[in-house]
């Protein structure tokens, strides 16, 4: 007799058709498990033709679906049933009782880092300026000194600095990028079969020690040079690429739902968002409260705070067999088995499923690209004439992104009960583009503050495309998809603060907002690629489909 239904001679079409009528989806079921047959947590769904073997006579791991009513509230695991079953392994297993709430863990990373960011800026700026003028910059009563006149000889020696300013920081971004991207893409892609929270841990042990670091190397004012090796020595941890790649697995190995998954990936950029401006308003208020080294000090206990949480407090979504925790596995063999899961991710796939990741990746790099590049000049923009902004209006200008993470992520939310994922990418590209021409002509503070306005939806393209990304591969192959994310991430944040910082500096003396220009006309290149994608017929419905097929096509071959 078949597993979970009738015998052939008693189920006849009419059964199987009321049985099918009362189904949503037929990946929604699962085939009911012989009486001595081992279960595991999670099955994987049925479909596709192995939908069509429960029909009477057929053969495959799903025959006798929908044959029988009495047995068809035994069949399956449904969501709840799921979430509850993992409740009640966690409750039996002394050893689990721990959260799977990855969130305080973003939100304390993110305000570390992103207080340390406008730091490193300012604090290179002033010593760059002392060096170049044997003066401070800060004036007696505690502002920031930038001339206007540009017949005065400080003038000039002020734009020279600004070049300095951002070629020393375009060099300081490339000595951690390459380190960083083969970290990222070793520790994420390894999460799919080692757990996830190595990917989170250590770049934090990264920033506490780097952070230690800076704070000694701003008290004793030691050489600028040694700056190189403290960030080469942080991206050796993997730095903010492998905690980003990490974390979106983390997420995306909770999340059942299509919907859900864009939702959840959204919220953690808006966390970003949010605590960015939090860290950014602070961060004029520390600087004059504390100083720069007590500043790097207190980002660093921020950093230990959350290795304590994640080695202590946080759960794992990848549950490690306890045989495969004590094997002992050489360098080369982790190495080869944590490539070749990214190797495997285009190598197996479809035609038509490898084009659309690599579509849909050189989208995202393209959009990464202009949104990092011209974002990352606005410090510099501001400090020079004709806004001469001090560290708090800095403070103040970077809080106000906050509001633009907050509006991406509404515009996600509502934009997302009515309109397809390729069209809320559209709106954002075109939201970005109105904010950087507005940021091109402003010579005024308000002007610089206003240029935010038409920038309120600007993020919503990255958290969606992730999703979509997401959508295309198998649970499996979360890990290795976020990590090559993460590694272009590095790479094409690399290359843009390269391109636009050498561009700023060569451009800063007759036209500064030529760079935002420029970031607005490379726009079109991430807009034209999804203007094709829609004129060859690609729907979204697509992503789903090309989900089942492969699960089909693996449920085949190990029956």
């Amino acid at each position: 007799m078949p597993a979970g239904g009738r015998s052939q001679g008693e189920a006849g079409p009419g059964r199987v058709a009321r049985g099918m009528s009362n189904r949503r989806a037929p990946w929604d079921r699962l085939r009911e498990p012989a009486p001595n047959e081992r279960v595991p947590a999670l099955t994987r769904p049925c479909l596709g033709a192995a939908w069509r073997s429960s029909w009477p006579g057929g053969t495959g791991p799903c025959r006798g679906l929908g044959r029988s009513s009495a047995g068809a509230s035994r069949r399956g695991i449904r969501g709840r049933e799921r979430r509850a079953l993992q409740r009640r392994e966690l409750k039996g297993n002394p050893d689990m009782r721990k959260v799977l709430l990855v969130e305080p863990v973003i939100i304390i990373y993110a305000f570390a880092s992103f207080l340390t960011a406008p730091l490193i800026q300012q604090y290179i700026y002033q010593r760059l300026w002392e060096e170049a003028s044997n003066s401070s910059l800060i004036e007696n009563n505690n502002t920031t000194y930038c001339e206007r006149n540009k017949s005065n000889p400080t003038y000039i020696k002020q734009k020279e600095v600004q070049e300095k300013a951002s070629l020393f920081l375009m060099q300081l971004d490339l000595t951690g990028a390459v380190p960083s991207i083969l970290v990222a893409l070793v520790l994420v892609a390894d999460g799919d079969r080692h757990g996830r929270k190595k990917s989170l841990v250590l770049p934090s042990v990264g920033a506490f020690i780097s952070n230690a670091f800076l704070g000694a190397f701003s008290y004793f004012s030691l050489s600028l040079s040694i700056f190189f090796a403290v960030v080469f020595f942080g991206s050796l941890f993997g730095s903010m690429a492998t905690f980003l790649g990490g974390a979106f697995a983390f997420i995306a190995d909770l999340c059942n739902e299509e919907k859900q998954k864009t939702i959840r990936i959204a919220v953690v950029d808006l966390i970003f968002g949010l605590v960015s401006g939090l860290a950014g308003l602070t961060s004029g208020y520390f600087i004059r409260g504390l100083g720069f080294p007590w500043t790097f000090v207190v980002a660093s206990l921020f950093h230990f705070i959350n290795i304590f949480y994640i080695t202590f407090w946080l759960e794992d979504t990848v549950r490690v067999p306890e045989f495969q925790q004590h094997a002992l596995v050489s360098c080369t063999e982790g190495l080869k088995e944590t490539f070749s899961g990214v190797y495997m991710l285009f190598k197996t796939s479809t035609y038509k499923k490898r084009t659309l990741i690599i579509v849909l990746l050189f989208t995202f790099m393209m959009y990464f690209f202009t949104l990092i590049g011209g974002s990352s000049l606005f410090t510099l923009y501001e400090l020079d004439e004709p806004l001469c902004w001090n560290e708090l209006y800095i403070g103040y200008g970077a809080a106000a992104f906050t509001s633009v993470s907050l509006t991406s992520f509404l515009g996600i939310y509502f934009f997302s009960h009515c309109l397809r994922d390729i069209y809320i990418v559209f709106i954002g590209i075109f939201s970005y583009i109105g904010g950087m021409v507005m940021a091109a002509f402003a010579k005024t503070t308000l002007l610089m503050f206003l240029m935010r306005v038409p920038s309120l939806l600007c993020f919503m393209p990255i958290p969606v495309l992730r999703s979509m990304m997401s959508k295309v591969v198998l649970t499996s192959e979360q890990g290795a998809l976020f990590a090559c994310i993460a590694c272009l991430e590095v790479m094409t944040a690399a290359i843009s603060l390269t391109v636009f910082n050498s561009l700023y500096a060569a451009t800063v003396a007759w036209f500064p907002g030529f760079s935002f220009l420029l970031s607005a006309g490379l726009c079109i290149i991430p807009l034209g690629i999804l203007c094709w994608l829609m004129c060859t017929g690609w729907h979204e419905e697509d992503l789903a489909s090309l989900v089942y097929e492969e699960q089909f096509s693996e449920e085949s071959i190990e029956s």
